[in-house]
């Protein structure tokens, strides 16, 4: 594509040749009617003269075409370099931002790898300490059932030796009491024993 800086002259050039392909017209213009003044007046001098002036005239049209196309084909054979530069400026400019483009998603996708690595390392060691902690806490559970049967164990042992010494306490409360009730027994008897031979000692000291 031309640049904004070479459209102005690519429009003076076009004026210039317009200018100039104008003149050649008027020349050619210009010997066609002096040559046929020359003719209509029927003089042989006038006749030549105009002859060969439409011959000069006639050339100089000719150098003036044969220069505009010239010039005209230069112009475009510019205007295509200038194009194929500005394409060529283009593709390398598009080039550069499809590399550059390039290699910035190449650079995101080794961020994104390295982040779904360091990821997926993460997930490993969080997985293993969920593992080791799952296997803590069932060990942990295990052992606390272990104690609560070992303490209902126990509580059951005292309970049962708690009984156990109830029932002799109050079987010893209960021999007590029936020992005391046989001492009383006993007591009164020796009572009894004691009176009947003081008694009998007082009778014979009287006899």
């Amino acid at each position: 594509m031309a640049s904004p800086q070479a459209r102005p002259s690519a429009r003076n050039r076009r004026r210039q040749r317009s200018t100039r392909l104008t003149l050649a017209t008027v020349l050619v213009g210009v010997s066609a009617a002096v040559v046929l003044g020359a003719i209509v007046s029927g003089t042989p001098l006038l006749v030549s003269i105009a002859a060969v002036l439409a011959v000069v005239l006639g050339a100089a049209a000719s150098r003036i075409t044969h220069s505009e196309l010239a010039a005209a084909r230069r112009d475009a054979a510019r205007d295509r370099a200038a194009q194929a530069q500005a394409y060529r400026d283009i593709t390398t400019a598009r080039t550069a931002e499809n590399i550059a483009f390039a290699d910035d998603m190449q650079a995101r996708l080794k961020l994104r790898e390295a982040s779904i690595v360091e990821l997926e390392d993460a997930l490993a060691a969080a997985q293993q300490r969920a593992g080791d902690a799952s296997r803590r806490l069932a060990s942990e559970t295990r052992r606390h059932r272990a104690a609560e049967q070992e303490n209902r164990d126990a509580t059951i042992r005292l309970e049962q030796s708690r009984a156990d010494a109830e029932a002799r306490a109050n079987a010893a409360r209960v021999q007590v009491v029936e020992l005391k009730q046989q001492l009383e027994v006993v007591r009164a008897e020796l009572a009894t024993v004691t009176s009947a031979w003081r008694a009998a000692e007082a009778h014979k000291r009287v006899i």
